[in-house]
């Protein structure tokens, strides 16, 4: 047996302590190890995804890009826009990105490293509320319809008998299905979030109005009648969860 005699001038080495930030975050199970691992780095550069990439700063997300997001362009319909709403959009077109970016691939993301980072529209976000905010989309959607065969397939028009009203924000997205146009297309009409446009149309799926074909051209069905009126649909839930967000960086 090895002994390691100390002396009082020269004290026993420190036993090494773990991250526990780290290790609960790998205990969770991340929504990607590998983002979670370079954000415990502080890692500055750009992971590169099958369905998007995301740009760190020293372990922060700065910005997310992803074809099947409009991106903050689209929401951003003026110049001018208020620095507060500009915020907004841009945390809002972040998560939307990333919500894409992170989905389960089939091949591993790659990550580029960078001396310096990639400048943002907006202040940095912690790779914890991006993978928070992506779980909880997951969820919700499931929740609302189970298959996600109506989130890249092109759209046909259901014709039930007795159809629901629909609201506002799902007339406008129900008018726009016409078996080409896929989730995507709608929101980039739309000037809208991809993933809010996911709900709308998850929502007419469960509801039987609307359902997914391929992209061989199957005809639209359109309804012989207009819809009846939606009630009001005020959606504030959203604006409040980015609000928080915002006061939390």
């Amino acid at each position: 047996m090895t002994t390691v005699r100390t002396s009082q001038a020269t004290p026993p080495p420190r036993l090494p302590v773990r991250d526990r930030t780290a290790a609960d975050r790998r205990a969770r199970g991340g929504v990607s190890p590998m983002l979670s691992r370079l954000a415990d780095e502080r890692a500055t550069g750009v992971l590169l995804r099958e369905r998007g990439t995301l740009h760190l700063a020293e372990g922060h997300v700065v910005h997310a890009e992803s074809p099947s997001s409009p991106g903050l362009d689209a929401l951003l319909t003026r110049p001018d826009t208020a620095e507060g709403a500009r915020e907004i959009c841009h945390l809002l077109a972040l998560y939307d990105a990333a919500y894409f970016a992170l989905s389960p691939s089939s091949t591993p993301g790659r990550f580029r490293y960078e001396a310096e980072p990639s400048p943002g529209p907006g202040r940095p976000v912690p790779v914890a509320a991006v993978e928070h905010e992506t779980l909880r989309r997951r969820d919700l959607l499931h929740a609302i319809w189970p298959d996600p065969s109506t989130d890249a397939d092109p759209l046909i028009r259901a014709d039930p008998a007795d159809a629901p009203p629909v609201t506002p924000r799902q007339r406008a997205v129900l008018t726009r299905v016409d078996g080409i146009r896929t989730a995507t297309d709608i929101a980039r009409e739309l000037g809208r979030p991809a993933f809010h446009t996911l709900v709308d149309i998850r929502r007419l799926a469960a509801a039987g109005l609307v359902t997914a074909t391929t992209a061989h051209g199957a005809r639209a069905s359109v309804p012989a009648e207009p819809l009846p009126p939606p009630p009001p649909d005020p959606d504030i839930a959203l604006l409040k969860r980015v609000r928080d967000a915002l006061e939390a960086l």
